[in-house]
């Protein structure tokens, strides 16, 4: 959540959420809604899309996926989280990977199931909150990162 929030805080566009949650979704809703920002949440989950739809709003909708490879997202977006299910968020990460500014990555210590080590190379910068698990990343092609080793995380 630290990083997630000072990057949408750092930026004025689009959002999107690749994965819903009971955490996120509430979380990017309010952060998005604050400044009429445009939020589009997606999941493959019925459980998670069913919680996620509550939050549909004029500046937040809410998308089922059915398959992550036939996704089209245009144009460019401030911040993307990538959290959704786990044989997806490797191909999801590097679709996006010129098409966001701030894209942050849940779920990103070295011993997870994910296969984090085939997105790092897509990625001109790269910073790890490391402090609690699960540890989260931020990755951009874009925007260089020094900014986020703040001690205020």
């Amino acid at each position: 959540m630290p990083l997630l929030i000072k990057c949408v805080q750092a930026t004025d566009g689009g959002i999107l959420e690749m994965g819903t949650g009971i955490a996120s979704t509430p979380l990017l809703h309010w952060l998005a809604s604050e400044r009429k920002r445009r939020l589009i949440s997606y999941d493959d989950n019925i459980f998670f899309y069913n919680l996620a739809k509550q939050f549909q709003s004029k500046y937040h909708r809410i998308r089922l996926v059915e398959d992550w490879s036939q996704l089209k997202i245009d144009g460019h977006w401030s911040v993307a989280l990538i959290d959704q299910s786990i044989p997806n968020r490797v191909q999801i990460a590097i679709y996006l990977k010129d098409k966001v500014d701030y894209m942050v990555i849940h779920d990103t210590e070295f011993d997870s199931p994910y296969h984090y080590e085939l997105v790092w190379p897509h990625f001109k910068y790269r910073y790890n909150y490391t402090q609690q698990r699960p540890n989260t990343s931020v990755v951009s092609n874009f925007k260089d990162l020094s900014w986020l080793q703040s001690k205020t995380l």
